[in-house]
């Protein structure tokens, strides 16, 4: 080997580990040049490189298929859309929708490629929806709309207070007692609602309310260092509007995302309208609680005062003062409006796997209670002896994915699929037609959390690469990543392991519970539906039987414009219909990533 080659081998690993960190040049370099990359389908040199315009497509002309996605509703069902395109085209492809066009990729060493191209300051598609709000609104824009040097400078201040390992150690503990109160809570309510027979007492409910409480109740401790009452008997309505204004404002995103904003604001359509109110309603939410954070910081008499007590990420950042008033609250509300989602839903999903495969989830629960013995009342050691619980954070994510996409433009150019990717082109990840691949997954479909342990002892570093992404990769990863990770491992910890505090059996009761069909409820939607029956303890069933779904808490939003109404949308889809006419939990697979099928939690004491 020359010289020149061995120095500009040096300058390229020093440039990748500068851009990514140790972990990240590691992986890179098994993936693409290291050992083991020669048996990694995917990206190929042998043959002609052949052109952009020869990628396959899903249609050249764009604004015919804008078209024929309103009309057939795939906006809803985009993940589906992507993995049909994916078998019918292969595994890169082309798409132009409107104003956007992408190439769409899922092999994972594919994705390590471009992944080597993305540069110092790595830029994601804009959400323009988003950005256009912060315009007309005059609201600094968060890391998360922010790109360049600006957005790096930005970014670097953030990560020591919400990414790096003390910031998580920090906390922990806040995010800890919230996970105890909630299942306290869940508790209390069995004992004050349930009904039963032999000192047995069971009660079953709809989960969603109750676990966005909790994404709600942990991110606000987490960021502004107090306790919002989410979990009393009359928690604020306040709190319930912001929750509720979230939906709206990410259920309007993605139609948005294919439409010109400023010509949409120009003339007020609804979908603004809805849009752009959600985001004020955010906003002022946000703002309320900085406010009192500021409040709260000026009337300290000394910092010697308050020790032991936490000031969130806030208190921190203005302590600090190394952002502006205003960068601090656009990343605030960025955080927070991202923060309940990105927990609620994976967390909802993760019980509705748990509850139908009951030999995963009495494994996850022998070694949470054995790890939660050793450790001593310490959050942190009871995690990390508890690896069965990452295991699950990424199984669940892998099968849903909160976000379908991780977005890059390369460099420079690139060849992918022996296709030349020019610079500057928007491809973009597809994470769940990746997570239900055979040619990436053994088993795809089976939920198993162990995959992940298995990968890294049989083949390596190279079989666990560049497979769980949905918190992104690199420097340009979730800002809230530790935030979410934490905060479901620890509900699910508490949930399923405290021996002792819960009782220790689950009996699959059969039957119509009339504690679903609330006498609050705005509407019902009679049905056969899979019944999702899980206790904070011990085996998980599914059945199925006639009952009535309620869904008419989610109708009254107190925001203007329609509620998202998550469990309403996915009771009436077409595939829904269809599976109750076999109905069974081979059967009871989500349209949508963001709700369950209709289900129930029962806790038997």
């Amino acid at each position: 080997m020359s010289n020149a080659v061995r120095m500009s081998n040096a300058v390229r690993m020093c440039v990748r580990a500068r851009l990514c960190g140790p972990a990240a040049s590691r992986a890179l370099n098994v993936m693409v040049g290291g050992k083991g990359a020669e048996n990694v389908s995917g990206t190929s040199s042998r043959g002609r490189v052949r052109s952009f315009e020869e990628i396959p497509n899903t249609g050249r002309n764009r604004w015919l298929n804008l078209v024929t996605f309103w009309r057939e509703g795939r906006f809803r069902l985009l993940h589906k859309h992507m993995e049909s395109s994916f078998n019918t085209l292969g595994p890169i492809y082309r798409e132009h929708l409107g104003p956007q066009s992408t190439v769409n990729i899922m092999l994972p060493s594919d994705i390590a490629e471009l992944f080597r191209y993305e540069g110092l300051t790595p830029q994601r598609m804009v959400l323009q929806p988003w950005a256009t709000h912060r315009e007309t609104r005059g609201h600094e824009k968060g890391v998360f709309l922010k790109n360049g040097a600006e957005w790096r400078a930005d970014r670097l201040l953030l990560n020591k207070e919400v990414m790096l390992s003390a910031a998580v150690k920090s906390f922990l503990p806040d995010m800890d007692e919230v996970a105890r109160d909630f299942c306290r809570m869940i508790n209390g309510r069995v004992e004050g609602q349930g009904r039963g027979t032999h000192g047995e007492s069971s009660l079953t409910f709809n989960p969603g309310p109750d676990i966005f409480a909790f994404a709600l109740e942990a991110s606000c401790y987490i960021l502004y260092g107090e306790r919002i009452g989410l979990f009393s008997s009359k928690p604020p309505m306040e709190s319930q509007k912001f929750i509720w204004a979230v939906e709206r404002m990410l259920t309007t995103t993605v139609p948005l995302l294919y439409l010109p904003s400023p010509l949409l604001v120009r003339l007020g359509t609804s979908l603004w309208t809805q849009h752009a109110t959600a985001w004020d309603h955010i906003f002022s939410h946000a703002e309320a609680r900085m406010k009192r954070g500021f409040q709260h910081l000026s009337s300290r008499p000394a910092p010697s005062s308050d020790v032991g007590k936490s000031t969130g990420v806030l208190g921190k950042l203005l302590e600090k003062g190394q952002l502006s008033g205003e960068a601090i609250k656009a990343n605030i509300t960025e955080l927070m409006a991202g923060a309940v989602d990105t927990t609620a839903v994976p967390l909802q999903f993760g019980l509705f796997e748990l509850a139908r495969n009951p030999a995963v989830q009495e494994s996850v629960r022998r070694q949470v209670t054995e790890s939660m013995g050793q450790a001593g009342g310490d959050p942190q050691k009871a995690l990390d002896g508890a690896p069965l619980l990452k295991g699950t954070v990424k199984e669940i994510l892998r099968l849903y994915p909160v976000g379908i996409t991780v977005q890059r433009y390369p460099v420079k150019d690139i060849v992918l699929q022996n296709y030349n990717i020019p610079a500057g082109t928007l491809v973009q990840v597809c994470l769940y037609p990746m997570g239900r691949s055979a040619d990436v997954f053994d088993d795809p479909l089976n939920f198993d959390p162990g995959r992940w342990a298995r990968m890294r002892k049989e083949g390596g570093q190279r079989r666990a690469t560049f497979r769980s992404l949905a918190f992104g990769f690199g420097p340009r990863q979730c800002i809230g990543r530790r935030i979410a990770e934490n905060e479901i491992q620890l509900l699910l910890m508490h949930d399923r392991g405290r021996a002792g505090a819960y009782p220790s059996y689950l009996r699959a009761r059969g039957g119509v519970h009339p504690e679903l069909v609330a006498s609050q409820s705005q509407g019902t939607y009679k049905q056969t539906t899979i019944r999702t029956h899980i206790h904070p303890f011990g085996q998980l069933r599914i059945f199925t039987q006639p009952t009535t779904h309620v869904f008419g808490m989610w109708e009254k939003t107190g925001v203007p414009g329609e509620n998202p109404c998550r469990h309403g949308e996915n009771v009436l889809t077409p595939h829904r219909r269809a599976r109750d006419l076999n109905p069974g939990p081979q059967n009871c697979e989500p349209d949508v990533l963001t709700s369950l099928p209709p289900c129930g939690l029962m806790y038997t004491l």
